[in-house]
């Protein structure tokens, strides 16, 4: 087997090609039904955030794997560039997951979403069925080291998020939100603690637009605001002073056209607009507009965090802990190269044990079943007890260069077959 993540995020690739990467969790669904289909794919999970699209995999041992993620990563998305992807297999893939668990790898240090993000990436690989023993190990161990690192260091104290970092842009803009009216585009997690963190910075007067009005009016008297239908999104939106968007949706809630009449329609008013949807929900087209100023998600890295420096150190002193963490992940797979032969061994001699048993119940007829137990049980007991120093041992070498010699060694004393992994390389000489 061999682990790997192809993947895309906010260091790597830019808003517009990471939107084109962007799914909605029917997609992901689908998405992960389309590449598991594919021969070269074992097992799979699909990771999309705002700011990530990872795919992790394993993949055959004779398959060259980046050439085969690359396959599969095409099927999420558009064709890309390597420049925008990263690709890292085995122990980095390990070790890059369990930073983006803890938070070490997001646009803001040790933001809380991310977590659910993999709980939930993981969980909908597991109902659509393309899991196995290697994911199932990878994510459970992720999402455990990531909740460790969260509540052992400080690096979630002061909690940070990307609506945060849009509220804090917010109040830098345009000093005191007192006197200030603001737009939501959108009902979700994201819109929500925009507008908690909104009315925590002194905001007055907030308008919740969503598709679902259920939604809307929950959010806005959560947070003593007004709900209004998106489709008169518009109209509303003349008479604020800010306009912050989260929907998912797959078209631009505004275009430039749309904008251009509402620019007019304010009569030379400004407009702050800032868009921390992936994909956009504004075109990116309206920023040339006179009297609109427009953000998108790319544009908080340049957002000061008051934290940014405690939370760097915190990263640094979660790394003996996610370290240590991969250290036992990767002493787990290594038992994995061994166990067919671990196996077979163990049934050469479950077979002897067999035929020996067998042999004495023919000398024995009037054996009664309580006794048979007791002589079965015996002779198991036996054959786990022969076994038991050589497997240790084994394990012992498992991963390392002394590996294939005890195949070797295992499979003639024995009588095995060698698998193709542990057979020796064939050199010049011998060809």
């Amino acid at each position: 087997m061999q682990l790997a993540v192809l993947g895309l995020n906010h260091k790597t690739a830019p808003i517009e090609i990471r939107e084109q990467f962007a799914l909605d969790a029917t997609q992901v669904h689908q998405a992960l039904n389309e590449i598991y289909g594919l021969a070269e794919l074992d097992e799979a999970v699909l990771l999309a955030t705002c700011n990530r699209t990872e795919l992790y995999a394993v993949v055959a041992d004779d398959v060259p794997p980046l050439a085969a993620m690359q396959k599969l990563f095409a099927k999420i998305g558009t064709a890309v560039s390597q420049e925008y992807t990263y690709y890292y297999k085995g122990e980095d893939a390990v070790r890059h997951l369990f930073r983006v668990a803890a938070g070490m790898d997001s646009l803001v240090i040790g933001e809380g979403q991310i977590l659910s993000q993999v709980k939930v990436a993981y969980l909908t690989a597991v109902r659509v069925g393309t899991t196995g023993t290697i994911s199932n190990m990878l994510f459970q161990r992720a999402l455990a080291i990531g909740k460790k690192i969260r509540t052992q260091t400080s690096i979630a104290d002061n909690p940070v998020s990307v609506s945060y970092a849009a509220v804090k842009l917010t109040q830098q803009i345009f000093g005191s939100l007192g006197e200030r009216r603001a737009l939501i585009l959108g009902a979700g997690t994201m819109s929500e603690l925009m507008a908690k963190h909104l009315i925590g910075h002194g905001l007055q007067t907030l308008l919740i637009a969503n598709r679902s009005m259920d939604k809307a009016e929950a959010l806005a008297k959560k947070y003593h605001g007004r709900a209004v239908p998106l489709e008169k999104r518009l109209r509303w939106a003349g008479r604020v002073d800010v306009i912050l968007t989260s929907t998912g949706a797959n078209t631009y809630l505004m275009d430039y056209e749309q904008a251009v009449e509402l620019m007019h329609k304010r009569q030379g008013r400004p407009l702050v607009m800032i868009d921390i949807a992936v994909p956009r929900d504004i075109d990116p087209e309206v920023s040339q507009i006179e009297g609109v100023t427009l953000y998108n998600l790319d544009d908080l890295e340049q957002v000061v965090d008051e934290n940014k420096e405690m939370r760097a150190q915190e990263a640094e002193a979660a790394y003996p802990l996610l370290e240590e963490a991969v250290a036992e992940l990767m002493e787990k797979y290594s038992y994995f190269s061994i166990r067919p032969l671990m196996a077979a061994v163990t049934d050469r001699f479950e077979i002897v044990r067999k035929r020996i048993v067998h042999r004495a119940f023919a000398k024995l007829p009037d054996v009664q079943d309580d006794e048979r137990r007791v002589i079965e049980g015996m002779s198991k007991v036996l054959v786990r007890k022969l076994l038991r120093d050589p497997m240790i041992h084994f394990r012992e070498v498992a991963g390392t260069e002394d590996e294939k010699m005890y195949w070797q060694i295992l499979a003639d004393v024995y009588q095995l077959p060698l698998p193709a992994e542990a057979r020796p390389e064939e050199t010049d000489d011998a060809k």
